[in-house]
């Protein structure tokens, strides 16, 4: 059988089994507007961490779903300069994600059907796994919309990418991206082999540009999540969007009519940075000086001078030596909304440890990431402000960045990832 053939046979066949598990998800909501279709492709935080998530929805899942414990990003460059090719590329992964995030091999013919003669559909280091809340979301890099297919017109205002900021180490190969994939699951080596898959399927089509690994979440996007700790042992992303903040969402998360790009209209905006950590130097810091930075006491997660982690915070308290007991330059002072115009992201960041730099320290940090309605009003003016005061910037280096359009969920077994970007 050839290639073309058993490409659309594998099209077919994933989008076929797709659809038998649309059915229980009615999706006819306004774009935008997060409702119980929302809550369904989320997937509630109770389910056992083997369940499927629903892939069909007006958002794509991984976005509001609860934050799962593992994370596998990889981002891409596309090789072809075919939009016909880029448009099928597209509608074989979105296929083949359908099958995966419910727990079936990626192909269909599977791991072990087929012809003998002719390599699997599926890599099978998954096979006998649960789905374990596996999640697949897409996004679209700025360098997409050049001349190779025709979609500069569409290029939406907040792709335009991300400022300089002071004392980042950007590093270009682990930067940037044409197309990326965030695959979060339960169970690393389902995310691992959903990555593996789709990058077997875009094969002549797509190339890796970089990948992450990451583990044990770094925000909670539910409250029904208890907020977890970063690898400097604070309590991370405790004022994060969550899943339940069903008006915030429509206003900080999700893009809208009117906002420039009819295309994008039920999706939103990713930003990846990966941070490193200077562990060592870290790890040498008095409790005293770790707190003042973060503004947060180390165990319980309050702000200074508060007794709980959800208390609302008061800046204006001062200490007996009459000074701010939250100093102008703590982390949670700069990225406190009310110091930001109310900006507002939904974080879905990964602690990181990708062994030693060869000197003995950690290659370790945060995978950063983060969505939201519009970039340039809400990340680059929060993350402008800790670049330049931050005095945690003592103990970090940001040296991998991405910004990335990510389209609304597919709606059916006869949508796929971007149509409405790639078709008339």
């Amino acid at each position: 059988m050839g290639e073309i053939s058993r490409r659309k046979l594998f099209g077919i066949g994933a989008a076929g089994v797709a659809a038998a598990g649309a059915g229980a998800l009615a999706v006819g909501a306004t774009a935008g507007e997060p409702t119980a279709e929302l809550v369904a492709n989320a997937a509630p935080v109770s389910a056992a961490t083997s369940d499927a998530v629903p892939f069909y929805g007006v958002h794509q899942a991984g976005i509001v779903t609860p934050a799962q414990d593992r994370l596998h990003f990889v981002a891409f460059d596309v090789t072809t300069t075919k939009r016909e090719e880029l448009a099928d590329l597209l509608q074989e992964w979105t296929a083949a994600a359908a099958r995966m995030t419910q727990g079936r091999e990626a192909g269909a013919f599977g791991a072990v059907g087929g012809a003998p003669e002719a390599p699997p559909d599926d890599t099978g280091e998954a096979l006998g796994l649960p789905a374990s809340g596996l999640t697949l979301t897409i996004g679209f890099g700025p360098t997409l919309f050049d001349d190779r297919f025709g979609l500069a017109a569409k290029k939406p205002a907040g792709l335009a990418g991300l400022p300089r900021f002071p004392g980042e180490a950007l590093l270009p190969e682990i930067s940037g991206g044409d197309l990326c994939i965030q695959a979060c699951a339960h169970d690393p080596q389902v995310a691992v082999h959903a990555i593996r898959n789709l990058a077997r399927i875009g094969f002549g089509r797509v190339s890796v540009r970089y990948s992450q690994l990451g583990f044990g979440r770094t925000s909670s996007t539910s409250r029904a999540q208890a907020t977890p700790r970063n690898l400097m042992g604070f309590k991370d992303g405790t004022a994060n969007l969550k899943l339940e903040d069903t008006a915030m969402l429509r206003d900080h998360l999700w893009v809208a009519d009117g906002d420039g790009a009819d295309w994008l209209t039920g999706g939103s905006y990713l930003v990846t940075r990966k941070i490193r950590m200077h562990i060592e130097t870290w790890d040498r810091t008095s409790l005293t000086e770790q707190e003042a930075i973060f503004g947060r006491n180390k165990g319980e997660g309050a702000a200074l001078g508060h007794q709980k982690e959800f208390d609302e915070i008061d800046f204006t308290r001062k200490g007996p030596d009459g000074m701010a007991l939250i100093a102008d330059d703590a982390h949670v002072r700069l990225a406190h909304p009310s110091n930001n115009k109310g900006a507002r992201l939904l974080r879905r960041g990964y602690n990181f440890v990708d062994g030693s730099d060869g000197l003995g320290r950690l290659d370790a940090g945060l995978f950063f990431m983060a969505y939201q309605r519009d970039p340039r009003t809400q990340f680059v003016p929060v993350q402008m402000a800790l670049a330049r005061q931050d005095s945690l910037n003592e103990y970090i280096k940001h040296v991998s960045s991405g910004l990335f359009a990510v389209p609304p969920g597919v709606r059916d077994a006869g949508d796929y990832w971007g149509r409405a970007l790639l078709e008339p």
